[in-house]
């Protein structure tokens, strides 16, 4: 039977980076307050907190009393601040985070399973959200993500004070404490990049220093190395590299690791890239149809929008494809220099040459008031008879097919080269006059 759930989210204001996600089946005080405590164990405590009006932050429309939300801030020294009621734009940057979790993931998703099974699809959603989404608020001329500008409380303060909790609200287990000095010099760490193996859970979700990473129940009983300093970790299974993501692990978290068994790590599980090969690496396109590359934001496609492709990157083009089926989605000219190209992040030796697609694109377009639909760039009649009517047209590299009624097609050749960039039609404009 199917029920509805709910996520507790929380932004940091500075850097918009998403610092709490959690589902629960209802958004009680309890449930509320163990997602904040979570967020405090992981990030640490921040000065002040901004929020709603809602039971389960104040009651400040009952009694007047403190609920178990104000004490958690009041014993942690943290300011909460609340809105002025009917004033959501007061929480503009939550409710911007909304606006795009809604669109993006929610909207796209089917029914899952359990609570678990949403709450691991929501934090791999957010992950990339903020270490892989360039933040137009962040800076509207070279792309920044959340967690380029996303800096948790460091260790040193956070062991100066115990973070208090009410009894009935416990918070995931935190890192475990820093080793010292002599069980250090033990261990025999160079200071750089370390090793370490974990087996994946059966969910197929993986934590490295409180963050989630996502291998898929499919690989549930693998043993998977990890290779990690301050700026990539590398996962490889049975020597071969099967993920690579930038790293938010400080020289603080690598030392935790080498604590609880960790290692010096060898040379990375990539090849060395050579100027001039063909290399690849994965990006989320945005929204707005763009991608970000070399510190430059890069036009993919509109109807590609919130998926993770990869790109090839040859010396003179840039080639998006499906990362299951390698399928050729996109040909885009490469404006990035070889040294540039070899500082990517996450970039790898390529794999063979996508392949083009077999299958035309399926579009829909809105006739004319004269019955002729616009598409690629080429304009194709289908008579007044479809006037005003949405049609769908199937885009082939040489023809173009316009589905009719009764199951007929109006099948023109193809005179144009432009992509198909968007996949629905236009809405009807609306014109009003005064009499």
């Amino acid at each position: 039977m199917l029920r509805e759930v709910k996520i507790v989210t929380g932004v940091d204001d500075h850097s918009r980076y998403c610092v709490m996600a959690k589902v629960v089946e209802r958004a009680t005080s309890r449930a509320v307050c163990v997602a904040f405590a979570e967020a405090l164990a992981r990030f640490g405590v921040p000065e002040e907190i901004q929020s709603d009006n809602g039971k389960q932050f104040t009651d400040r429309f009952g009694k007047g009393g403190e609920v178990m939300f104000d004490r958690i801030c009041r014993k942690n020294g943290i300011r909460h601040r609340l809105t002025d009621p009917f004033s959501p734009n007061q929480n503009g940057k939550v409710e911007r985070f909304h606006g795009t979790l809604r669109p993006d993931f929610l909207d796209q998703v089917q029914p899952f399973e359990s609570v678990a099974d949403a709450q691991t699809a929501v934090d791999v959603w957010v992950a990339d959200y903020n270490a892989n989404r360039p933040h137009q608020g962040l800076d509207a001329t070279v792309p920044v993500t959340p967690a380029d500008r996303f800096a948790p409380i460091p260790d040193e303060q956070r062991q100066l004070l115990d973070l208090w909790l009410p009894p009935t609200v416990e918070a995931s287990p935190t890192a475990p404490a820093a080793a010292s000095p002599g069980e250090l010099t033990m261990s025999g760490w160079a200071g750089g990049p370390v090793e370490f193996d974990q087996v994946v859970p059966p969910s197929g979700n993986m934590s490295v220093a409180s963050r989630q990473l996502w291998l898929g129940p499919a690989r549930a009983g693998l043993t998977v190395r990890f290779w990690a300093d301050t700026e990539v970790i590398h996962l490889s299974i049975g020597g071969a590299r099967v993920k690579s993501v930038g790293s938010h692990l400080t020289v603080a978290d690598l030392r935790k690791l080498v604590a609880a068994g960790a290692r010096n790590a060898g040379p990375p599980p990539i090849p060395t890239l050579a100027s001039g090969e063909a290399v690849e690496v994965d990006r989320v396109i945005s929204a707005a149809g763009t991608f970000a590359l070399g510190g430059q934001i890069l036009v993919g496609a509109a109807i590609l929008a919130g998926r993770q492709v990869g790109i090839r990157i040859e010396p003179t083009t840039l080639l998006l494809f499906d990362l299951d089926t390698r399928i050729l989605l996109r040909t885009r000219p490469n404006p990035l220099t070889a040294e540039q190209v070899l500082r990517l992040r996450g970039a790898r030796p390529a794999g063979p040459p996508p392949r083009p697609a077999q299958e035309p694109v399926r579009v829909q377009r809105l006739a004319d008031h004269t019955g002729v639909v616009s598409v690629c760039g080429q304009r194709v009649g289908v008579g007044r008879a479809y006037a005003r009517r949405t049609l769908t047209v199937l885009v082939s590299d040489t023809t173009l097919a316009i589905e009719l009624d009764d199951g007929d097609s109006h099948v023109v050749r193809r005179t144009t080269t432009s992509p198909a960039v968007t996949i629905k039609a236009r809405s009807p404009r609306t014109i009003t006059t005064n009499s």
